[in-house]
């Protein structure tokens, strides 16, 4: 399953391997480091993390630099990186372009792209403007009609034919976690389909069992991370002894400072 003209690169190939990429999603260098020091090849990042961690809205189009700087920190890193990029930063697909080709520049080898259920022939003109700027830049095309909308099996077909046809390189549709549709989906699409994992839907064997070829984390761990704070503090405001893992001042360091490598 591959479109007409799609990458070929490293990041392209782990979505046509054996297994679907399984693909965690980092906020900031030790985040990245961590994650990459498990053995995933490639790391994603989050926007809602990256705005949250900064005190500004996620989806608003608020951490263009934020986004770009953290790009430039982690794309030297002996990893495979993919930026969630909101919208592009832009309605204009010429300035989603340029960013598309900033975050090249710095290593970046992947670009998600969410359309917020705005209309589809922007989209696509912001896909196909990436693609025509920087051909080697694997496009996630995600639409938001199980995110935001009304689960609209047909538009989401429309939305994600349109979005392929302008030749990105994998279609991602966030909260969808029904099987059938995921089949069905899986059935239609021409390129990767890559699915947000969720706790209360089907596990990632079986998500590789109906086809899916990329299963993105998003802010889930950046989540966990906080909820795991705030557990440690009502133990220690308790009285009681703090489980789970807890890396070592030593490790912690290592995880920021470590340096960069070729890939």
């Amino acid at each position: 399953m591959r479109a007409p003209g799609a990458s070929t690169s490293p990041f392209s190939a782990l979505h046509h391997a054996d297994a679907p990429l399984l693909l965690p999603n980092a906020w900031d260098h030790a985040s990245a480091v961590a994650m990459a020091r498990r053995g995933f090849p490639a790391i994603g990042t989050t926007s809602l993390a990256v705005a949250a961690a900064l005190g500004l809205p996620d989806g608003a189009a608020a951490t263009r630099d934020e986004t770009l700087e953290l790009a430039l920190v982690l794309g030297s890193q002996p990893f495979l990186l993919s930026v969630d990029a909101e919208n592009g930063f832009s309605e204009d697909p010429d300035e989603v372009a340029e960013f598309a080709r900033l975050l090249a520049a710095v290593g970046v080898v992947g670009i998600n792209l969410e359309d917020g259920m705005g209309a589809v022939d922007r989209h696509a003109a912001k896909i196909a403007a990436v693609k025509a700027a920087v051909p080697g830049l694997f496009v996630n095309a995600r639409t938001d009609t199980y995110w935001l909308g009304g689960h609209d099996e047909a538009e989401t077909l429309s939305r994600l034919d349109a979005y392929q046809q302008a030749g990105a390189d994998g279609v991602f549709v966030p909260g969808l976690t029904d099987e059938r549709r995921i089949a069905a989906l899986v059935a239609r699409l021409d390129v990767p389909l890559n699915i947000l994992y969720s706790p209360t839907g089907p596990a990632v064997s079986h998500l590789a069992d109906l086809g899916v070829r990329r299963v993105s984390l998003g802010s889930l761990l950046y989540r966990r991370a906080l909820g795991a704070a705030l557990e440690t503090l009502d133990a220690i405001g308790a009285g009681r002894r703090v489980s789970g893992r807890t890396p070592t001042y030593a490790e912690t360091l290592d995880y920021g400072v470590a340096a960069p490598a070729d890939r």
